[in-house]
């Protein structure tokens, strides 16, 4: 097999093009002979002639004006290929693969729409799921990136928190306590709640919060959205702990209140994470980024409390 390298594809096409080693030296900046020995072992390696001498000029032969076709393709590739390598150092294009805890997916989306618009070369695949499913997803290296509450220690995951998650407690507005101010927790001892599946970051720091001040809860009904808290806690069915982000249309619509309640909001944070040794490409490093520095731009949560 002829072996023929991307240089001397390069000068060939230049040779081809100004049908002159003279004129095609000038312009690669190199020498006559060394442009004339070049054409000369390319010829040598494929075994055929590809120019013809007519008088002081060359012209390509049969067999050269065929290869000009392929080298013509060749090097646009070649120069297609180093733009894209230019957009991916610039972070411009590539695939972001990402999950997002079902709380988070709220501001999450906005997030990603304003990302993509800036980015409009950038695709996205997004997996909105369950805590224990993301948890599941970074022990297989699958996403580049999760956004979800404050992950567990010891599972080799690098995390930073880039928004706070404020956690509020929610009412029907016809509940005997959404008129009332400054409750106490404790004033929650033995009301029904309708809580999040077990394993849930929100309940298990709501349980956790709870048993620190001494005072249980019925468990109305388990839920594995928020969505579903939201609906039931509407219905009548009990008391809910949702993130405040996830709140805008229902208080708007006057659908649910959320209860005036000392040491509530409860402040947690949103954290952007990874597992550690996953290779970060350089599009999700430029999403993190984006990330880190707006997000707060896209959660509608200010004077809702």
């Amino acid at each position: 097999m002829p072996h023929i390298t991307l240089r001397q594809i390069r000068i060939f096409d230049s040779v081809s093009h100004y049908q002159s080693h003279t004129r095609a030296a000038e312009k690669l900046h190199m020498t006559q002979p060394a442009v004339s020995m070049q054409m000369k072992q390319l010829e040598e390696n494929m075994g055929v002639d590809l120019f013809e001498r007519r008088g002081r000029s060359i012209v390509l032969s049969a067999v050269g004006e065929e290869l000009r076709e392929y080298s013509t393709d060749i090097i646009q590739s070649y120069n297609n290929m180093l733009a894209f390598a230019e957009r991916v150092k610039g972070h411009e294009t590539g695939h972001l693969t990402i999950s997002v805890a079902t709380t988070a997916n709220h501001f999450s989306t906005r997030i990603l729409s304003a990302f993509s618009k800036k980015y409009p070369e950038v695709t996205i695949s997004l997996d909105v799921t369950n805590r224990q499913r993301i948890l599941q997803q970074l022990d297989n290296y699958e996403p580049d990136l999760v956004i979800m509450g404050e992950p567990p220690k010891g599972h080799g995951l690098i995390s930073e928190q880039f928004m706070p998650n404020p956690l509020v407690i929610i009412a029907p507005p016809d509940h005997p306590f959404a008129k009332k101010k400054g409750m106490n927790i404790k004033d929650l001892d033995n009301q029904k709640f309708v809580v999040r599946e077990k394993g849930s970051g929100t309940r298990e720091t709501v349980e956790r919060i709870f048993k620190d001040a001494g005072i249980g809860c019925t468990q109305a009904m388990e839920m594995s959205s928020n969505e579903a808290i939201k609906h039931s806690v509407a219905a009548g069915f009990g008391l809910g702990v949702v993130s405040l982000h996830t709140l805008e249309l229902e208080l708007n619509n006057g659908h649910l209140v959320i209860l005036d309640i000392k040491g509530f909001p409860l402040e947690r944070h949103w954290h952007v994470v990874t597992r550690q040794g996953k290779a970060v490409s350089p599009v999700a490093l430029s999403f993190k980024n984006f990330l880190l520095k707006e997000a707060h731009q896209y959660t509608h949560h200010e004077g809702m409390v």
